[in-house]
This record gives structure tokens, sequence and C-alpha cells, in this order.
């Protein structure tokens, strides 16, 4: 196992950047979405073995410092951008979980200095799609989330009466976060799909078949807004099949990479 060590960073006089660094070789830049650093920890981890790997804590997530009131998912791209400048990183593999993606896709469209040469996205979400809505998370219950975002429910259901204070309350600090930046409007920008052919370098688009936060045929409909994606699904997952199927998804990721000679 690559040693990971936690760093802080200042982007701007107001605001730092705090992220996990491991490994060597070509950097990967993994983001997480509205759970946190966890939820990609496990490709953090087995990327760090033969890339150098930065998955950061996006501001406003796990008591870090917020973005700013009138910030969103453009603004997380840019500083993104603005930090692989910072650490003079070139040929980044960007991968995005689920809000992460959105980030990811945000930031290929704007890398004018040609920082990102490979895109992944998991389940993300960011586009709008004519009808398949995404579902809005933040109307359902800790039972129906897991209902709507996981293949096995039962298996990762988490009561919350059953979590500490502290745990509890760092929850829903995650989620004002995510509705912060990503709340309005709805978990998406109107005019990013219609954008997106402008991305060429190659992209990845994996899929959990039994998402039901956002569907395989969105996912299908994201890929095909790019200038150069491939589509995967992957059964018996959901919303987060790095976490339902761990070696299915990191198989699929390893051999994008192998295709892309890394």
């Amino acid at each position: 196992m690559t040693t990971s060590h936690i760093q802080t960073t200042q982007l701007r006089p107001d605001l730092s950047l705090t992220f996990s660094e491991a490994g060597s070789g070509r950097p990967a830049l993994i983001l997480h979405g509205g759970g946190g650093p966890f939820t990609v920890a496990g490709i953090a981890e087995h990327l760090s073995s033969s890339m150098h790997t930065f998955l950061p804590t996006h501001p406003g997530w796990n008591g870090t410092e917020q973005l700013g009131d009138s910030a969103g998912i453009e603004e997380l791209a840019q500083l993104y951008l603005a930090f692989l400048e910072m650490k003079d990183l070139r040929d980044v593999l960007v991968i995005g979980s689920s809000l992460g993606g959105w980030i990811g896709a945000e930031m290929a469209l704007r890398d004018r200095a040609g920082l990102i040469s490979g895109l992944i996205l998991v389940d993300a979400v960011g586009v709008e799609i004519v009808g398949e809505p995404i579902r809005d998370f933040f109307a359902l219950n800790a039972r129906e989330v897991a209902e709507y975002s996981y293949h096995d429910a039962g298996r990762f259901y988490v009561d919350p009466s059953s979590l500490a204070p502290q745990q509890l309350a760092g929850r829903q600090a995650n989620m004002a976060a995510m509705r912060a930046v990503a709340g309005q409007p709805y978990m998406h920008r109107p005019e990013l799909l219609g954008q997106l052919k402008a991305v060429r370098i190659p992209a990845l688009v994996l899929w959990g078949e039994s998402d039901r936060i956002v569907t395989p045929a969105y996912g299908r409909a994201y890929a095909q807004g790019f200038g150069n994606a491939q589509f995967e699904l992957i059964e018996r997952a959901g919303h987060l099949p790095q976490l339902e199927q761990p070696a299915a998804t990191l198989a699929r990721i390893d051999a994008y990479l192998s295709a892309q000679g890394t």
C-alpha cells in the first residue's frame, strides 16, 4: 500500500484546499461527490501504486472552508485548474464521481492550457437530459437515498439514529455544502451538454446499471455529448459502483489507462 499524506495549500488569500497525495508517475486528480472523499478513496489508493494521485476535499466538505455564498461548480472547476497549474501538473487524468464528475467535465471544457489528457466520469451529474430528470436528492430520507442509490440497498443503508451526533452533523454539513454549490439550478448547468463536443480528450463514462439517482439512459446521453467518449455499464451497481463493485470499476479504469499507454 502506498502511503498518502494529507496536505493543505492556499489557493487564494481567503481559501485553502486540503488534499491527500500519494504515489508517483502520471498525475491523477480524483474528485468526490456529495458523500465526501471516502467515496473515492478506494480509487485513489488503487491508482497510487502506479500514478501520482491527488484526492482533494471540496471546500465546505468535512469541516473545510466554504467556497463562498455565490460560488458554484464552475468556480470549483476553475479552482482545481488553478491547483493543477500551481503544482505544475501536466498530462493529468481527472476522475470524478457524481458531483465530482460534473466538476471534471467543467474542468475539461475550460482547460485552455491542455493540462488534462484523460477524463473518467462515474455516474456524474451536471447536464440536463430531456425525459431523464436528476432525482431530487434533498427530498429523500435516508432509506430512500439507499434505495435509489444502490443496487443492494440493504447492504449500504445506514439508520441515522445509529450515528453519533458528530457523524450526523458532518453528513448534514456536507449536504448543506452540496446544496450551496449545486442546488440552483439543481445539479446541472443547462448549457453544459451542448458545449461538451468541444472536449476532445478521450473520456470514459462509467455507470451503475441500477442507478436511480441518474439513470443509465442519462449516462448514455451524457457520454454522447462529448467529442470522444466511451460509455460502459457496471452490473449490480448503483450510483457509486466504486463502492458496490470495486473490482469491476477498477478493472474498467485500468483498461482505459492501458489503452492510453499509462
